[in-house]
């Protein structure tokens, strides 16, 4: 009997297209140049191997810096190797009821965390008075800034079990503890993410050799689950066009395994690859099937993400700059190359370039969201908390950014209407108009169809801006519930069986 799956509820939407389906072709047909006349340039001997052995075009390049190999990829060739990628990924949870779907050919979009910021941000509401006026008072936050560490991670990972509209937890934080190394971060980074959410988690391996310990762990959580709790963020291409070996060397373990990861690349518009959206889409379209054709070639179905993340350049400084038009276009153009292959798509949005929440954050990430999320992108990360680029994870933040995302849900929703719905409404209308002319009766109704949203959720009463005040009240008391945990016989158990796992007791983290 086939076990019957309940997924996440997802998002649907009907795909703005940014581009016309002739620019789209256009610049497929420039990513296939690119990889078929110039190719990429791989350091990695492994993947050289299965390129050669795959039928590419394989030649040395004469590099006195380190060993190198030119790699193109015949048309054919390349697209027979996207043929084999599945066009749906189901992506596990602890708590089967978060199993998400990422089907290409629906356009259903799920909401997340992402990168691993390297300073998580405490906050506080404190009450200020006025040096003029005593009896006038202002309640706001203050912060403090700490290094990310194994207690950041949980605390996050808590959070993000609560928020209604996260869908998924990428590992967000860079552990730093002192018992922190190369060789045991990769299981502490997901146990202790399991360990505090029921939803799927995801991340990176810093170290390949850690890859059967976090699949063991993976099966002790999951039990007689079909699907995994968690998958595997690996980029494999440094832009422009140079496939690094040891990423490499993970696309490939992985692949092998056949279990789900996003193949991603991340240029900077400006920089690493060109500034105009038609010039990075291309480039970046190249990188990504460079990636998921070594992936295939190693393994062929193995269920792979789309994963674009590509920035623009701030002029001034050169630095990543999130909050442009550019970084939005970047998107949804790279959602709409991902549905043209069959792709599930992995995109970004909700970042902000400020140090601190505020105005400026919530209008950069408003708009991101909101048409990021309309061009279709099946799994976006970066959503929640993230403030000086991908510098900063504020749990405040991720609250606010928890209530912007209720308000593009309700934008995007599509409408339920029907012939019915109409002849009810003119039925309605006539009647109000021979009677009192008030609708409230029927209100309560479509309340119940859910076609009615609500308020934003911080809304303030009085004169004071309370935005901040109920957020934080809302992070403390999801901080303080930690009660949806492994239960105690599995946690013992990873301890017992999985090497490198911190047995650190509960109160040294959660204090």
């Amino acid at each position: 009997m086939m076990e019957e799956i309940q997924y996440r509820p997802p998002l649907h939407v009907h795909p703005a297209e940014r581009l016309s389906l002739t620019q789209v072709k256009s610049i497929h047909d420039g990513s296939m140049k690119l990889l078929s006349e110039i190719g990429i340039q791989c350091a990695g001997e492994q993947a050289v191997e299965v390129y050669f052995n795959a039928g590419c075009t394989v030649s040395e390049i004469e590099d006195g810096k380190q060993k190198l190999w030119n790699i193109r990829f015949p048309e054919k060739l390349l697209m027979k190797a996207l043929s084999t990628v599945p066009s749906e990924v189901v992506l596990g949870a602890r708590d089967p009821k978060n199993t998400l779907c990422l089907n290409a050919n629906i356009p259903a979009v799920y909401f997340g965390t992402g990168s691993e910021a390297n300073i998580y941000l405490r906050s506080r509401i404190e009450q200020f008075v006025s040096t003029k006026n005593s009896k006038s008072t202002l309640r706001y936050p203050v912060y403090e800034e700490e290094p990310g560490s194994i207690s950041a991670l949980c605390e996050s990972a808590r959070l993000i079990d609560h928020l209604e509209h996260a869908d998924f937890f990428i590992r967000n934080i860079n552990i730093q503890d002192e018992e922190i190394n190369s060789m045991n971060k990769d299981v502490n980074v997901f146990f202790y993410s399991l360990l505090h959410t029921g939803k799927h988690v995801q991340g990176g391996l810093v170290n390949l050799k850690a890859l059967p310990a976090v699949i063991s762990l993976a099966k002790i959580i999951a039990g007689e689950q079909s699907y995994f709790p968690l998958s595997f963020i690996v980029c494999p291409i440094r832009s422009p066009l140079l496939m690094v070996s040891d990423s490499s060397e993970k696309v490939i373990a992985i692949a092998r395994e056949k279990i789900p990861m996003v193949i991603s690349s991340s240029p900077q518009g400006g920089v690493t690859a060109p500034i105009q959206e038609e010039g990075i889409v291309m480039q970046i379209n190249a990188e990504i099937l460079a990636g998921i054709a070594l992936a295939q070639f190693s393994n062929p179905g193995t269920p792979v993400l789309y994963g674009s993340v590509p920035v623009r350049a701030r002029l001034d400084t050169l630095q990543d700059c999130y909050g442009t038009a550019e970084f939005i276009h970047y998107a949804m153009g790279c959602a709409q190359m991902a549905r043209f292959y069959g792709i599930p798509c992995y995109s970004s949005a909700g970042v902000g370039d400020i140090r601190r929440p505020g105005i400026q954050a919530m209008v950069e990430k408003l708009f991101s969201y909101k048409e990021t999320a309309s061009a279709g992108a099946h799994y976006i990360h970066y959503a929640f908390g993230l403030l000086d680029g991908t510098n900063i994870f504020s749990p405040l933040q991720a609250v606010l950014d928890n209530a912007s995302i209720a308000l593009v849900k309700h934008i995007l929703r599509a409408p339920q209407y029907d012939q019915e719905h109409i002849d009810t409404a003119f039925q309605e209308i006539a009647k109000r108009v021979k009677g009192s002319g008030m609708f409230t009766r029927g209100v309560r109704k479509q309340l119940r169809r859910k076609v009615v949203s609500g308020t934003y959720e911080f809304i303030s009463q009085g004169d004071e801006d309370q935005v901040f005040a109920q957020a934080q009240a809302k992070v403390d008391a999801y901080l303080g519930d930690d009660s949806n945990t492994l239960p105690d016989e599995i946690v013992r158990r990873v301890y017992k069986e999985i090497p490198g796992v911190l047995k650190k007791q509960k109160e040294v983290y959660y204090e």
